[in-house]
């Protein structure tokens, strides 16, 4: 009787592991209502700078892959652009990150695509041993995030609520990232504060500095 017992006992601790596997990589890295976690970053410029450096000011992190046909329906459509604008406007300050290690672009091509698609962003971050990326979270493109004035992070998830590669809809549905930009100007709680991001998974290379192992 013990034979089957101990089975048992095996089976359980694996099922559990397996759960807290599961769990462990389904964990929103940061929670909404926390704050945001500091990075530095290089545009493609060459300057360097913290989110720190931002703060006072709302900050917007777009995840995005040129070649990502989710992306591509929000440029074509100039939902983006028009998203960029009226954080602009608001006095928002509107970063690109790039964290694909497969769709990723050179400095001179990406300012090429950001030139071709009239982009209103204050910086592009090619983010290539996905760093960044990890510290959010980020699992689609787009992923858009939301960090208010004083570093807390109040939005995480889809640009809007049509999760499909089709052009269709989109003048029509609801902008989850403008509704949260227009709470933080109206001083309401932004709700809902996150959404599940839907778009191309983001294609994560090997971590800095393990390229070689």
């Amino acid at each position: 009787m013990s034979r089957p017992s101990s089975l048992v006992v095996c089976g359980l601790w694996l099922l559990l592991a397996l759960l807290a596997s599961h769990g462990a990589q389904g964990a929103v890295a940061v929670e909404s209502g926390k704050p945001a976690p500091d990075f530095s970053f290089t545009d493609l410029q060459g300057a360097t700078r913290k989110l720190s450096d931002l703060r006072g000011k709302v900050v917007v992190l777009e995840w995005l892959s040129p070649g990502c046909t989710y992306v591509t329906r929000h440029y074509r459509s100039g939902n983006m652009q028009d998203t960029q604008a009226t954080a602009a406007a608001a006095g928002a300050v509107w970063l690109q990150v790039n964290s694909s290690a497969m769709g990723d672009l050179d400095p001179v091509k990406s300012r090429e695509w950001r030139e071709k698609q009239g982009v209103v962003a204050a910086a592009y971050i090619r983010d290539a041993g996905g760093t960044l990326g990890r510290l959010y979270g980020a699992e689609a493109t787009p992923h858009l995030y939301v960090i208010a004035k004083d570093g807390t992070l109040v939005y995480q998830g889809a640009i809007d609520d049509q999760p499909q590669a089709s052009q269709a809809l989109t003048s029509s549905a609801h902008n989850y990232v403008k509704a949260a930009l227009a709470a933080l100007q109206a001083g309401r709680p932004v709700e809902p504060s996150t959404t599940k991001a839907y778009g191309c998974g983001v294609k994560y290379g090997a971590p800095a500095g393990e390229s070689g192992r």
